[in-house]
């Protein structure tokens, strides 16, 4: 797990080890800066009216608080736009998915500033002007990283003419229009150019240099290089004349959008549900379903009541737009709850990144409704549903919460229908499902099944274990699947063929899958390395079992691939569920 934080003051105490660690980065990832430029970062942030911009450092950091990655970025209020001064990981976790993550987190900085767009060097792929092949392999590797998310290079100027001869490499300037424009006018790209130059490199290139760029921009609006690198994604193509019973009933948590935790760049953040939404919009396979109402006895009958209070309580007394972090946990003497509300976050939580507010509640409570408007379609005869909704919940035991979760929606779902019906609960997020393991313990009326990312490694590390079997009347119904860090497809395709076998015997009368994308590859909390293909296998496995089935969305963090996966999982699924060859 990780989470990103935005640092504007480097002489905060509790910033100056976190800078500290960026500097490190720099000096192992930037070989040709000098070290009293390291020796200087600080000194952006230090006036900046006299430097003309404003300067943010992000960091993402991992559970023990250990910077693992960073990203710089400038803003330059007069011209209304975005510097990517750096942006790096640790040698150790270069392939991670943080760079996505933290990315992500400096569009959603750039858009809440307005900004024209994001601008930033990055060195060419062009032979002509990289000579070193093994330098060009990498160049290429990075625009391609970018233009996954619509960064291109400028073209049709002389920004990539060296300063000085003997220069190699020379950079191309890259604009990221942030999914709003797609380029801008010759005389915004100037005024952009020449702050550059004169703010950043006003000690390297002179003023002779400076103008011949500037005049170089001539194309009005400037052109931007097409796509080199990104190709279709080979799904398979939209259903067709699929009549409104055959088609997936889908209920979204249109209140999700109220929670957006900014101050420390959270990665489980609105544009999640919209990347999603994008894809299965392509795919004709769903049909928007009606949300109602429902009471809190269906989060009573899962949840501790005084938990329960406490979240409804404190969400209401923090102010719009603040949040509260749990950060004192009772080891010992835990037997009574701190007067203090915000004291008693820790009371409740058991990891330091899950924060209370006002607006998550709201969502949460919108949430349950969701899944239990799809509960009671399901009950009414619906074959199969999916519920989108955020903020996740399959880390939420009966008392505590944590992981980004609050409410428990599979829980709620599963206890709602077992009233009537055997329901089995299969877990097939990145992170072991804990929430519903503890809460359906000492119950055999609901399966729990989880494959996950070993304890050993993964969130949330206190449990997942293949010896918890269950206790009492529970003996026997839960079983985890834990599989190893690098755990390839073929891995994990033993492990759910094992999983569904157990669904089998158990024969349920409905099945809650608590689908997480975050096994993809790229995905910043995870260490797998699935592709849509093995989503849509997994979705294929699963459908294949044609049980009842409600889909409940918890994470996936990797934004670019979220929609597309989500997509291969459902065509998978749809299609094994609906053809006529009987379960093997």
């Amino acid at each position: 797990m990780i989470r990103i934080r935005k640092i504007t003051n480097p002489y905060h105490e509790a910033n100056i080890r976190k800078i500290r660690a960026v500097k490190e980065i720099l000096r192992e990832q930037f070989q040709a800066i000098s070290e009293d430029k390291i020796a200087e970062f600080e000194t952006q942030f230090v006036n900046p009216l006299s430097k003309k911009y404003q300067t943010a450092v992000f960091v993402a950091e991992d559970i023990h608080e250990t910077v693992r990655a960073f990203a710089a970025l400038l803003y330059m209020p007069d011209l209304q736009f975005c510097y990517l001064d750096y942006i790096a990981a640790s040698p150790d976790s270069s392939s991670s998915g943080l760079g996505s993550a933290l990315y992500e987190r400096i569009r959603e900085e750039a858009i809440s500033l307005d900004a024209i767009g994001i601008f930033f060097e990055c060195l060419p792929d062009d032979p002509a002007l990289c000579r070193d092949p093994l330098t060009l392999v990498q160049n290429r590797k990075r625009l391609a990283f970018y233009e996954r998310f619509g960064a291109r290079p400028v073209t049709g100027t002389l920004y990539e003419t060296p300063v000085k001869p003997e220069d190699d490499c020379p950079p191309y300037l890259i604009f990221d229009g942030l999914g709003l424009r797609q380029t801008v006018s010759r005389d915004e790209l100037r005024g952009i150019v020449r702050a550059i130059l004169e703010r950043k490199y006003g000690d390297y290139a002179d003023e002779e240099y400076n103008k011949m760029v500037i005049n170089s921009i001539t194309d009005d609006p400037v052109a931007i290089r097409p796509p080199q690198y990104t190709r279709r994604k080979l799904l398979p193509e939209p259903a067709t004349a699929i009549s409104e019973k055959k088609k997936i009933w889908l209920a979204v948590n249109d209140r999700h959008t109220i929670h957006h935790v900014r101050e420390r760049g959270y990665v489980e953040s609105p544009v999640r549900v919209k990347s999603i939404l994008r894809e299965l919009d392509k795919s004709g396979l769903f049909r928007m379903g009606k949300i109602r109402e429902y009471s809190e006895k269906h989060i009573l009958d899962v949840h501790d009541s005084n938990y329960y209070n406490y979240f409804k309580r404190v969400s209401q007394s923090i102010p719009k737009g603040q949040s509260v972090y749990p950060y004192v946990f009772p080891l010992r003497y835990a037997t009574r709850a701190p007067k203090d509300l915000s004291v008693r976050a820790g009371y409740y939580c058991f990891d330091t990144f899950t924060p209370l507010n006002q607006e998550a509640y709201l969502a949460a409570r919108w949430g349950v409704n969701c899944v239990l408007s799809a509960a009671d379609e399901m009950l009414a005869g619906t074959r199969y549903a999916y519920v989108l909704t955020r903020p996740p919940g399959h880390h939420t035991e009966r008392s505590v919460f944590g992981g980004f979760c609050y409410f428990n929606n599979c829980a709620i779902a599963a206890h709602y229908l077992s009233r009537s019906s055997r329901v089995a609960i299969l877990d097939i997020d990145y992170h072991h499902g804990n929430g519903q393991q503890q809460i359906f313990y000492s119950r055999s009326d609901v399966l729990t099944i989880s494959i996950h990312g070993h304890p050993s490694f993964a969130y949330p590390y206190f449990s997942g274990f293949e010896e918890e079997k269950g206790e009492g009347d529970g003996i026997g119904f839960n079983h985890n699947f834990p599989l190893p860090e690098k755990a390839t497809h073929e891995q994990y395709v033993k492990a759910l063929s094992r999983a569904l076998n157990i669904i089998k015997k158990y024969n349920p009368d409905y099945l809650i899958v608590a689908l997480g994308l975050d096994p993809a590859k790229g995905d910043p909390t995870g260490t797998w390395s699935f592709t849509h293909s093995n989503f849509t296998t997994n979705g294929e496995m699963i459908g294949s079992l044609k049980l009842p089935t409600l889909v409940v969305q918890e994470g996936g963090y990797r934004n670019q691939s979220l929609g597309i996966n989500a997509r291969a999982f459902f065509t998978g699924f749809h299609r094994a569920h609906n053809s006529k060859n009987p379960t093997t």
